[in-house]
């Protein structure tokens, strides 16, 4: 299980340096990130919030920076396109996100230690769906395709792919944060503010020591 973010598709981008990442694939977000992916990574979630032109209360800043930044410092309400990607790696499945259930919605997952028997997410790019029977998941790729690929796993392995997956969300926090204070000094704080609100981390995730984990 990764926590993956959609690529916001901002051609001739350049107030920052950004990896060469094609537009609206996803791209894995951990500690482990290099500065231009995390750049990139930055780049989207901003681009994905965009707060309307005229908004009377908090008016859009006319320098380019501040313009780009102002949805991710000012939205009431943030998202990404993305969300958890698994893969089984004995047969190649893949589980991706859809489009009703965002990187912002990935605690929805704990859903299932509640007792929860389903969570869609969506029809885009395919109409895919978790559900649980008794301690059993199962991950279905497409549920209007009848012989649709799926992975099956327990209620405790996706308890511990959670708590992975969280790790990986808290060190791209703590990266992004260190990114930030470089590339965006005068923005840092609330940057770090904003991404640690997106992802349901509480900002003490930025600290380094959160980055200290073993890699696998």
């Amino acid at each position: 299980m990764q926590p993956v973010l959609e690529i916001y598709n901002a051609d001739g981008f350049d107030l920052w340096p950004v990896a060469e990442v094609k537009p609206f694939s996803f791209l894995p977000l951990s500690g482990e990130l290099s500065p231009a992916q995390v750049g990139t990574a930055v780049m989207s979630i901003a681009g994905w919030n965009v707060e309307p032109d005229q908004d009377a209360d908090s008016p859009r800043p006319a320098d380019p920076l501040g313009g780009f930044l102002h949805g991710l410092l000012t939205c009431g309400t943030l998202w990404a396109s993305g969300g958890m990607r698994v893969t089984d790696s004995s047969s190649g499945v893949s589980f991706v996100p859809g489009c009703c259930d965002g990187l912002e919605d990935w605690r929805d997952w704990h859903q299932f230690f509640d007792g929860d028997s389903a969570l869609w997410f969506g029809h885009d790019p395919k109409s895919s769906v978790a559900e649980r029977a008794g301690d059993a998941i199962r991950l279905t790729v497409d549920a209007e395709q009848s012989d649709s690929q799926a992975i099956e796993l327990s209620v405790t392995e996706l308890r511990h792919l959670l708590a992975e997956a969280e790790r990986d969300l808290a060190g791209f926090l703590a990266l992004a944060a260190a990114w930030a204070s470089k590339h965006l000094p005068n923005h840092s704080a609330p940057v770090s503010t904003a991404l640690a609100r997106l992802l349901d981390l509480p900002e003490s995730a930025v600290s380094p020591k959160s980055q200290d984990r073993p890699s696998r």
